[in-house]
């Protein structure tokens, strides 16, 4: 009898990306070396191998940035759009190797299979919008006080960006970065997260072919894999000036400071306890799908996951009883199975901290409305396989003020107008995403407002998460302030340069100062 990996297709999706049962975890390019320990990667599907990677040491480290500073001096002199000739390239054979990559992300990392080929369309959307920007990094001229002279502002590369991944989305936060640092000039070296490590092997033989073929340093792109101890390589190196990080907001705390004592720049993409509120006026057509997804979606894996409904106490009864409804029409199952909704928790831990929330939940008062709990018996083998469970519960205990990493809702009621639902969903630490469901335009454009959501994001009548490549992605507060895809975000990736040319025959000072010789 197959097993779930081969009845799916997984050996034939990890021929095509090139992967192997054994990894070296350190790559320039082309070039893969490392004599470090193991990190083996099970498959939260069905718990089996899906192949080992080796762990970075301190000396492949070295190596790693010195080949990556010196591919940095080439690449930063190719013209902007030539650069975004590369981007395109790796889009294309993106699309060429969708369906296998997205198999491989939903089989290491456990989200459904759609959201496993999507998360790869998202990395294809951002090497589009790199390509068109790679025309577009665009400086100002600024009117000078000083008669014959003109300032201007122009952007140069960076150097070396260093990316922190984290298990969720194994594949397209990476890309968001590289995509833009690449069309900005810069080279990247990328640490994955140790949770699903051979997504990163997939991805690096993709773009280290392209680069082959287009005699271009194999250092633009460079991945290293292990534990904490090898991200510390990244944010303790003054030889990266940028750190983007994804991760938890401890996490972040750790990195944030390390980079900033050695006046480095960090980007922080870190927790959300996202909201969803429900006002009188809300279509449920709209609600039930939109808190739905936003709260089993990557079985509650995503920065942007729907942590709290808070709901007007005048339709709370329709609202719950619509939520707990479509609960019960949810299939959990093998995500490579199109027909499940959703897959399993990353591992073990993932699933004691998940039921470790539930029980505090309760000891501080919540009601449970949908029972959590594990997933037992044939096809659940892998012991990561958990219920979505509903709670009653207040803003305040001190669970729903935490991030928990898994299918778990808070639902919470308010009375009163908007401005107290919106308090109640500004009353957390962190400020990554959220919602509003109304039908009243003046209800809609308070949470817009400068005076509504304290968070990154924002929507009306749509849920917390499924954000587009075009706008800036990142959070407020305890979510780190980083932005990440698309508006202006690429110029954290660059360096701001102010020029001011004096075209006259004399040297007059700025502000009228005089002096004299």
């Amino acid at each position: 009898m197959a097993t779930v990996a081969n009845a799916f297709g997984i050996e034939n999706a990890l021929e095509k990306l090139g992967v192997n049962k054994i990894n070296k975890g350190t790559s320039t390019g082309s070039n893969w070396f490392s004599e470090g320990d193991m990190i083996s990667s099970y498959s939260p599907v069905d718990g089996k191998l899906i192949g080992k990677v080796t762990t970075t040491s301190h000396e492949d480290y070295d190596l790693v940035i010195d080949t990556a500073q010196a591919a940095y001096k080439e690449w930063r002199k190719v013209p902007a759009p030539q650069r975004g000739e590369i981007v395109r390239q790796f889009g294309n054979k993106l699309r060429e190797l969708k369906e296998p990559l997205g198999q491989l992300v939903s089989y290491e990392m456990g989200k459904s299979l759609q959201e496993g080929y999507g998360e790869v369309q998202e990395m294809i959307d951002i090497c589009d919008f790199a390509v068109g920007l790679s025309r577009q990094l665009n400086g100002q001229t600024i009117p000078s006080e000083r008669p014959g002279h003109v300032m201007r502002e122009q952007w140069h590369p960076i150097g070396i960006v260093g990316i922190i991944s984290a298990f969720n989305f194994p594949v397209a936060v990476w890309s968001w970065n590289t995509a833009l640092a690449w069309i900005c000039g810069d080279v990247c070296v990328w640490k994955a997260s140790e949770k699903a490590p051979i997504c990163s092997i997939a991805c690096q033989n993709i773009i280290a072919a392209i680069l082959k073929d287009n005699n271009l340093p194999e250092g633009i792109s460079c991945i290293i894999n292990g534990d904490y101890k090898v991200g510390e390589m990244i944010t303790t190196d003054t030889r990266v000036p940028l750190v983007s990080a994804t991760g938890s907001t401890r996490m972040g705390r750790i990195v944030g400071a390390t980079v900033a004592e050695r006046f480095g720049k960090s980007l922080l993409e870190l927790g959300g306890n996202n909201a969803i509120i429900i006002t009188p006026t809300a279509d449920l057509k709209v609600v039930v799908p939109g808190a739905v997804f936003g709260a089993v979606g990557t079985a509650g894996q995503r920065c942007t996951s729907t942590r709290r409904l808070i709901i007007h106490e005048s339709v709370y009864d329709k609202v719950r009883d619509a939520i707990v409804g479509a609960y019960g029409q949810i299939v959990i199952g093998n995500p490579l199975d199109e027909t499940k909704h959703m897959g399993p928790l990353i591992d073990q831990d993932a699933v004691n901290m998940y039921l470790l929330a539930i029980e505090k939940a309760k000891t501080e008062g919540g009601k449970v409305l949908v029972e959590g709990g594990v997933l037992e018996g044939e096809g659940f083998e892998s012991g990561c396989y958990v219920k979505p469970a509903i709670i009653e519960a207040e803003n305040h205990f001190e669970i729903v003020q935490h991030e928990t990493f898994a299918p778990i809702l808070y639902l919470m009621k308010y009375s009163g107008d908007v401005e107290d639902a919106i308090d109640i969903q500004n009353g957390v630490a962190q400020g990554l995403s959220s919602a509003i469901m109304t039908n009243e335009m003046k209800e809609a454009e308070k949470f817009l407002s400068y005076a509504g959501s304290d968070c990154g994001i924002a929507n009306v009548n749509i849920g917390t998460s499924g954000a587009e490549i075009g706008g800036a992605f990142g959070g407020e507060k305890e979510t780190g302030g980083g932005r990440e895809s698309g508006s202006d975000s690429w110029k954290v990736y660059m360096r701001r340069q102010t020029n001011t040319v004096n075209y006259s025959d004399e040297l007059p000072l700025a502000q009228g100062i005089k002096f004299d010789l």
